[in-house]
């Protein structure tokens, strides 16, 4: 039996549409009809930390695989924080002392990190690495608790405000010595947008590609099924508490499961809470985001997860563009009202309980 793990989701075979015309959806269905099984192309690489998969199909697929792959290694080389001649490590360098000239997708993915932030009050933030880094977590070091002295002097450098962005001359700064930004909450769901767009510029009308967990779909299968996306039991590495129905989307995961360390018999977690520079602890083991907008996707899986149900529910409500499904503490499955029309809930074996939130408010 295949194990049930979120790396199986891309061989999972199976619509989830936030918007168009029926007449697109047919135009697209009778070109992916001429695809067959041999024009299957699938490719295996590490970049960004990460292996990352894809699945396309079509006739030049061998070739636009080899395009996809240079499109996130060049991605890569300007928003790294371990190279050193990167856009991100040159602006962290400079910390305190003056702006720095950035490529059009720094400026951009930096902008969108920073609006991601105001409209999670900062439960997203992109200035967080310096205490990030205490923890351990982004040094390849040991991990440990830092002290509360190390802390309180590290959390003044971690106000996005002091990332200032110029747009007329694409520059960046970091005001204070001792800042930096990491990219890692944002990066990969920025670089699945790229891709998106560079295979469905070059023709791609069917696909599904995981950058570490962060997958996104184009389209649908040949065949016209949906694709299916496994959403992990964070309990249990090799089982899931439901699946999602999906098309021309991305379906973004964060929690504290995935990274994590032990220390006096206690557990720490790597998504650290900005206000506290404590990993969260807001009664989430898992969030899911599913939306067209995968950069937005990737910070807010993150945020929301800082922020806890309750605030999460409420920028949800206030939102239009995202749905979620959450993996409580108390054992609960909750999925927003838009995603419980294409999530199909599956951990009654493990005790989970499911529930709904409504966009006007209540819970089913």
């Amino acid at each position: 039996m295949m194990k049930r793990n979120k790396l199986m989701a891309i061989l999972l075979c199976c619509v989830f549409v936030f918007g168009g015309c029926s007449e697109k959806r047919e135009a697209a269905q009778q070109m992916l009809s001429k695809y067959s099984e041999k024009d299957l192309h699938e490719m295996t690489t590490f970049a960004m930390d990460t292996v990352m998969q894809f699945t396309i199909y079509n006739e030049d697929g061998e070739q636009l695989l080899i395009d996809a792959e240079q499109e996130i290694r060049r991605l890569e080389r300007l928003f790294s924080v371990t190279m050193e001649d990167s856009e991100i490590s040159q602006l962290n360098q400079q910390a305190g002392e003056g702006a720095v000239s950035l490529s059009k997708d720094t400026f951009q993915v930096l902008k969108r990190g920073k609006e991601i932030g105001e409209l999670t009050n900062q439960a997203f933030d992109i200035a967080i690495s310096p205490v990030v880094k205490a923890w351990g977590f982004t040094t390849g070091g040991e991990k440990h608790v830092p002290s509360l002295k190390t802390l309180e002097s590290l959390l003044p450098l971690t106000n996005a405000k002091d990332l200032q962005l110029n747009e007329i001359d694409a520059t960046a700064q970091l005001l204070k010595k001792g800042m930096a930004v990491d990219l890692g909450g944002i990066a990969k769901g920025y670089t699945s947008d790229a891709v998106t767009a560079l295979l469905k510029e070059k023709g791609v009308v069917s696909g599904l590609f995981s950058l570490g967990g962060n997958i996104s779909a184009i389209g649908r299968k040949p065949d016209g099924k949906k694709w299916k996306i496994a959403v992990e039991n964070p309990l249990d590495a090799n089982d899931y508490v439901g699946l999602l129905e999906v098309e021309d989307c991305s379906v973004i995961t964060s929690g504290g499961y995935q990274r994590f360390f032990e220390e006096n018999g206690k557990r720490y977690h790597h998504i650290i809470d900005s206000k506290t520079g404590y990993p969260a602890d807001k009664g989430l083991l898992s969030v899911t985001i599913i939306s067209k907008d995968g950069t937005k996707a990737d910070g807010l899986s993150t945020a929301l997860f800082v922020m806890g149900l309750e605030d999460a529910v409420r920028l949800w409500r206030n939102s239009h563009d995202f749905e979620a499904i959450f993996v409580t503490t108390e054992g609960k499955v909750i999925a927003t009202e838009g995603a419980a029309t294409f999530f199909t809930f599956e951990g009654r074996d493990n005790d989970f309980k499911f529930e709904t939130v409504k966009r006007e408010g209540g819970v089913s």
